[in-house]
């Protein structure tokens, strides 16, 4: 397989980089928590590993919920 970090699954099913890239940048959406509302249409969520700043601007996202996030972009809530 060339290019791109290469990925194995982590705790939780959630997608772990072998490389320097941040959880959210695989090909995979995965579910974080939204921790912190920032301006912008930013946030902090908990991706399981730690924390990371993503884009929430797609989506109506509020403290506690989950969303799905693509390349640092929030793209679906999926709970609340």
């Amino acid at each position: 397989m060339s290019g791109g970090p290469q990925r194995r699954g982590g705790p939780g099913g959630v997608p772990e980089c072998r490389e320097d890239a941040c959880i959210t940048c695989s090909d995979t959406a995965v579910p974080v928590t939204v921790v912190r509302l920032l301006d912008d249409g930013l946030a902090i969520v908990d991706t399981g590993r730690g924390e990371e700043e993503v884009s929430v601007a797609l989506v109506s996202a509020a403290v506690g919920d989950t969303v799905l996030v693509h390349a640092r972009e929030a793209i679906a809530v999926v709970g609340r």
